[in-house]
């Protein structure tokens, strides 16, 4: 159901990319907005005046009580945490606090395919969006990845589907937002500096199912004890895309490809022997995807077409370069515990591992038993690596080295490799204690290589 906004008073709280679109959605639909964000002017620099010219009203610098409490509406960016105190009396007054994935949730009238999970949800979610591509449908691929729901929105652009990825984050803040196809990848420690416990963590993404009804469709780990938990009661209808039971319908992965069964049509068989993705997290990402396309009318040659065409995305598993016999890969993406074990299970070679960023406030204990099996040497930068280096140096046989530019931490790891060994930049962190996302770590990453090679 829309949201009337003419007229209204309506606060945006942050300035980045979804804070933007979000405003400009607003602005035109005739809102009174104003934008708030504790960066200065300075730091935020075009965007702020871009938004200025439509009449924008802009806070910035921090945060005034009074612009809190005069908003009809407040719309959050997923970077601002739902709980600060502002946001809390809000809602004790009685002002609506959503995000802008709510908002674009609002006015959507366009069947919508949502993907979260702790790791992957991105290539899924492209993967996804190529799949139903591939079967002839027009698709709009965006939310936590790339352009915001509520930008396609704006612009009006008529598609069959609308493909989504979603954070925890996101959902912290929606209230009908509904999917007629969801899909929870995984779910592992990750972003315990923002919530209380993994518990919390956890029942924020299982909101993704909260206002699914029966003719929906959910698209579901089986073998994650905390999934089929938390989905119990979910009304929508639920497939398995592995991990399935006696009685249960979805996927079954086998040694050449996947078997689907849907309960309403015939088995169909997808091969797996094309796809360009490698690693057994990648073929439980492409069954999800497939079951999820297979649900919004997507066909099996296209989803076929779509696994021998896609080749993933930047800062995944990606091999940058060889030098002298050593492969280096941008992992950057890996920003907790659970993708760099995922990345270490990929090589059969010894690898050079450079870890570290802002810590999490994750265990690290995972990772004892992949570093003691298949790393050579620990290259530590950020602000995690004291943490790091107390969990893990003891257990790689060649310890440990800290670094303190990506530059050093490349050059480090490069005089402990030897020919056929990995070089993997994979941090179990988030990178904005060095850099301004993990795209800009990893392309810190690739130039560092570039310069090593020119070098030699």
């Amino acid at each position: 159901m829309a949201i009337e906004v003419s007229q209204k008073a309506v606060l945006v709280v942050g300035l980045g990319k979804s804070g933007e679109a979000a405003a400009r959605f607003l602005v035109r639909r005739g809102a009174r907005v104003t934008v708030t964000d504790s960066a200065p002017a300075e730091q935020i620099g075009e965007h702020a005046a871009a938004l200025e010219r439509l009449g924008v009203r802009l806070e910035l610098g921090g945060h005034s009580p009074s612009t809190f409490a005069a908003a009809d509406l407040i719309v959050i960016s997923p970077g601002v945490a739902h709980t600060l105190e502002a946001l809390v009396e809000a809602r004790r007054r009685g002002v609506a606090v959503i995000g802008e994935m709510e908002l674009a949730a609002r006015f959507l009238r366009t069947p919508l395919l949502a993907v979260t999970g702790t790791n992957g949800k991105t290539t899924t979610t492209a993967l996804l969006g190529e799949m139903l591509t591939c079967s002839g449908l027009s698709v709009f691929v965006g939310g936590n990845i790339g352009s915001p729901l509520i930008g396609h929105i704006d612009r009006g652009q008529s598609v069959d589907r609308v493909v989504v990825e979603v954070s925890s984050f996101q959902l912290d803040t929606i209230a009908t937002f509904r999917p007629r196809v969801a899909v929870w990848l995984n779910i592992s420690d990750d972003h315990l500096d923002r919530y209380p416990g993994p518990a919390a963590y956890a029942a924020s993404k299982a909101r993704l199912f909260e206002n699914q009804q029966a003719d929906d469709t959910a698209i579901l780990n089986g073998e994650a004890e905390a999934i089929r938990s938390l989905t119990g009661a979910c009304a929508a209808r639920r497939l398995y895309f592995t991990g399935r039971r006696p009685g249960e319908w979805g996927a079954t992965l086998t040694a050449e490809g996947l078997v689907i069964e849907d309960g309403r049509q015939p088995a169909e068989r997808i091969d797996l022997q094309q796809m360009q993705l490698q690693g057994p997290h990648n073929r439980e990402n492409a069954a999800a995807a497939a079951l999820a396309a297979l649900a919004a009318g997507g066909t099996p040659s296209g989803i076929q077409t779509a696994l021998a065409r896609f080749r993933g995305l930047p800062h995944r598993v990606e091999t940058v370069a060889v030098v002298e016999g050593v492969r280096y890969v941008d992992d950057s993406k890996a920003t907790n515990v659970d993708a760099v074990v995922r990345a270490l299970e990929g090589f059969g070679e010894p690898v050079v591992l450079i870890m570290g960023g802002r810590d999490k406030l994750g265990s690290y204990e995972a990772l004892k038993a992949p570093v003691r099996r298949g790393v050579r040497r620990l290259i530590l930068i950020g602000e995690a690596r004291d943490r790091i280096q107390a969990a893990l140096a003891a257990e790689c046989p060649g310890g440990f080295l800290a670094a303190a530019s990506m530059d050093q931490a490349v050059a480090l790891a490069h005089a402990a490799a030897r020919p056929g060994d990995v070089v993997l930049l994979s941090p179990a962190c988030a990178s904005f204690d060095m850099f301004d996302s993990y795209a800009h770590r990893g392309d810190c990453f690739r130039r560092a290589v570039d310069r090593l090679r020119g070098a030699r």
